[in-house]
């Protein structure tokens, strides 16, 4: 399982590029999970439902399951689990797409927009492979895509790929 994360500040589209990568990668043959951190409380259950009134009964761990789709909602009572906690609950795949866990070491790519005044993060960080821009960057020195090409980006990541997958 590849992982490779995309980065960058908020607002600067990540999650578009992320949506967009998904399905060119799946076209490519590449199966495909993603990790999602967010800095606030998500809840996926909504109050009254029975998985949300076995929660507040005290469930650790509550699995939703229907024809289509089966989620798990696991009650955190420690520390925020880390990146590989996180990844070994996944079923294998080729690619693992991971938004957020910026100060991971696992390789990234930067989503930058320099319209939107934030300096780049990739400066000093080994750990960022590629930026992803939409406009020229000067003093770039790892690779730059074209954020306006989706298809160009993911054939870039499927030729990082080990040839095994």
């Amino acid at each position: 399982m590849q992982l490779l994360g995309i980065t960058g500040w908020s607002g600067s589209g990540k999650t578009t590029l992320l949506t967009a990568l998904i399905p060119l990668l799946a076209a490519r043959g590449l199966s495909v999970s993603t990790i999602k951190h967010a800095h606030h409380d998500v809840d996926l259950d909504q109050p009254g439902k029975d998985s949300w009134r076995h929660r507040a009964a005290g469930a650790h761990e509550v699995l939703i399951a229907t024809s289509r789709r089966w989620a798990l909602l696991h009650e955190n009572t420690g520390a925020e689990p880390d990146l590989t906690a996180l990844l070994s609950r996944l079923a294998p795949v080729d690619l693992v797409l991971v938004e957020g866990f910026k100060a991971s070491p696992h390789p990234k790519i930067e989503v930058h927009r320099p319209a939107l005044g934030h300096p780049p993060i990739w400066p000093g960080r080994a750990d960022i492979v590629a930026v992803a821009a939409d406009a020229a960057l000067a003093g770039c020195d790892r690779p730059c895509l074209d954020l306006s090409a989706p298809a160009a980006i993911a054939a870039w990541i499927t030729a990082l790929l080990p040839p095994s997958t």
